[in-house]
């Protein structure tokens, strides 16, 4: 708790306590301090100490132009000092002060789920050398150390897996509820809890550069920011101040009576939207972090339900991004599985993106590989080796029709996908044509964006080619598509669909980052590299449609709750003023109104947090 609050905390307590002398001064008589009543001898004090910091603070953002209803309260407390009113001034220094501790004590609530992961990070690992263990902080760890991972800690950064077989809970960072089995080589990601077993694993980058501490620095970021919302709120306070000195001074001015001034203006004070919006922006900050999403600006969750324009990059987006061999063409005789196997043994030792397909393949019909030597791939001419004493290469169309053009002429024309060619010994043996994927959930999702979440525009914008592009936006039903688009093409569209709609762009690759900037809102999916994830206003680590559908629906109910809450609370405030300024509400009885107007604006906008789960339409199967 910083001094600020425990300073207003302060205030609280001792308004309460003047509060409570007057209420005594009633049944007994406690005699006069420099001329005044004891009791309001008090109440000036108290109304002195802590209205003089209130009101400074509220002239600075004066100074700053930040016009909003709590400078209805700094009028308010000199006017009701300058009438006598002493325990009306009291009442408004309560209202302001208790208003920000119920702030900062529902920010913390609605925080709660940042500061459990934060709670969870151990400050010490354990890092292996030769037979000796040893205790070090969490700082000290290196890239390539060796770090004891103990049944049921959490592991303390990103690394691989090099000893042990086990599970973990990642439930924390994925909001996926189940354990994720791990054995060596496999991946492992800090902040998950360890199970039953000891693992060992290999760093793989230093702690503050880890999922957890990135999670956890956007989130803080993301908190610290001040998003449009809000600012609206204060462009409604702008108006409603002026509002509400207008009514105050035509009550004063048609009754000729003061009091109704002060009343209609403690009323008015403070306005719940300038304490509502931001508790529920938090609170929906939090909500996604469960989820496994990412807030890293929050003024995402304001645009989000206005998007009325979809644009998707497909692979790993709309595709998993993880090419699967559909087909082999065969030439010149060659046996099919001999050739896979030849192929699966050479692509061992390539990290090109379709190798892990044809390894798959290989392993899906028990091929054993062969080992294989003098291996080489050159740029732009392909993978090349010696198996057998067979020289094998695994190429494209272009090198092939450079190099062996007569082999070149029995190729088919090329289909929809993608696909690679498989020499032996220089002659034409297969083309190994592949698919990416289409997410499960896809075809569901596209279909409900419309009807559910009032999209009016859907679009596939991707750098592959047009063949490919054209047969995924017919499998999901989308009939606007740009293929073959460089980086600063994308951009281009982007910005130009966002002069027509707000715009969503969700992307996975380096190249999509641009666009996620360009427009209304970046999503990215961002565990395949941090230049997307840096880009995107929000990030889905776990990349999945039905996150995306999960986030439109937190979004959704956040601004829903937000404008509950501001416009509830306005209309609340107006009805009493316009009883004030009758003459039917005394300020003391309008000062304890309004502080219930404001819990009720307050507990309306915490309804977010308290939420057991997020309603979405697409589930992932």
């Amino acid at each position: 708790m910083n001094n600020i609050a425990r300073f207003q905390i302060t205030i609280v307590f001792l308004t309460l306590a003047a509060i409570t002398v007057d209420i005594v001064a009633l049944f007994y008589n406690l005699g006069t301090i420099y001329g005044l009543s004891t009791q309001d001898f008090i109440l000036v004090l108290v109304a002195t100490i802590g209205g003089i910091p209130l009101i400074y603070e509220i002239l600075l953002k004066l100074a700053k132009g930040e016009w909003g209803a709590d400078f209805l309260a700094a009028i308010a407390i000199v006017t009701a000092v300058y009438l006598h009113e002493y325990l009306a001034a009291n009442l408004i220094v309560l209202m302001l002060s208790g208003g920000q501790v119920f702030e900062s004590y529902a920010v913390r609530q609605a925080s709660s789920v940042l500061l459990a992961l934060a709670d969870r990070m151990p400050s010490f690992a354990y890092r292996k050398s030769g037979d000796k263990i040893d205790e070090i902080p969490l700082m000290d760890i290196s890239v390539g150390d060796l770090i004891v991972i103990y049944p049921h800690e959490t592991c303390p950064v990103d690394g691989d897996i090099v000893e042990g077989y086990g599970a973990m809970d990642e439930s924390y960072l994925t909001g996926e509820p189940y354990r994720v089995p791990k054995a060596p080589g496999v991946t492992v990601i800090s902040g998950a809890t360890n199970g039953d077993s000891m693992l060992v694993i290999k760093a793989t980058k230093l702690a503050q550069d880890s999922r957890y501490s990135t999670i956890m620095r956007v989130m803080q970021e993301a908190e610290q920011r001040r998003p449009n919302l809000r600012r609206l709120g204060d462009q409604i306070g702008a108006i409603f101040t002026p509002f509400a000195l207008t009514i105050a001074f035509a009550a004063w001015y048609l009754t000729d009576d003061p009091v109704r001034f002060l009343a209609v203006l403690v009323i008015a004070t403070p306005c719940p939207l300038l304490i509502a919006i931001p508790i529920t922006i938090i609170s929906a900050i939090s909500i996604a972090s469960r989820k496994g999403i990412i807030i890293k600006d929050p003024v995402v969750l304001e645009r989000l339900p206005t998007c009325q324009t979809a644009i998707f990059d497909k692979t790993g987006t709309l595709t998993h991004g993880k090419p699967e061999l559909v087909d082999m063409v065969m030439f010149n005789d060659f046996d099919r599985s001999e050739v896979l196997r030849l192929a699966a043994s050479l692509e061992i030792y390539s990290k090109h993106p379709l190798a892990s397909a044809v390894i798959a393949a290989g392993h899906r019909e028990k091929l054993k590989t062969l080992v294989a030597t003098q291996v080489s791939e050159p740029p732009g001419q392909g993978l090349k080796g010696t198996i057998e004493d067979k020289t094998v290469a695994v190429t494209d169309r272009k090198h092939l029709k450079t190099q062996l053009p007569a082999q070149y002429k029995l190729l088919p024309t090329m289909k929809p996908g993608l696909e690679c060619l498989v020499l032996v010994n220089d002659k034409l043996a297969s083309v190994l044509q592949f698919r990416d994927t289409i997410r499960r959930e896809g075809s569901a999702f596209i279909r409900h964006l419309g009807p559910t979440h009032n999209f009016k525009k859907i679009m596939i914008v991707s750098g592959d080619r047009a063949e490919e592009v054209e047969y995924l936006a017919k499998q999901l039903d989308i009939t606007e598509t740009h293929a073959n688009q460089t980086p600063e093409q994308k951009v281009e569209i982007v910005k130009r669909e966002t002069l027509l709609a707000p715009t969503l762009y969700i992307g996975d690759g380096i190249n999509d980052a641009p666009a996620l900037v360009s427009a209304t809102v970046g999503l990215a999916f961002g565990q395949a590299n941090s230049v997307t994830a840096e880009a995107g206003g929000a990030v889905i680590f776990e990349s999945s449609l039905a996150k995306v559908d999960e986030l439109l629906h937190i979004s959704t109910s956040m601004r829903r709750i937000a404008l509950q809450s501001a416009l509830g609370g306005m209309f609340l405030s107006m009805v009493g003023m316009g009883f004030a300024a009758l003459g039917y509400i005394p300020p003391v009885v309008g000062a304890l109104l309004q502080e219930g107007i404001d819990v009720l604006a307050i507990l309306n906008a915490l309804r977010l947090i308290w939420q057991s789960d997020v309603q979405a339409d697409i589930r992932e199967h």
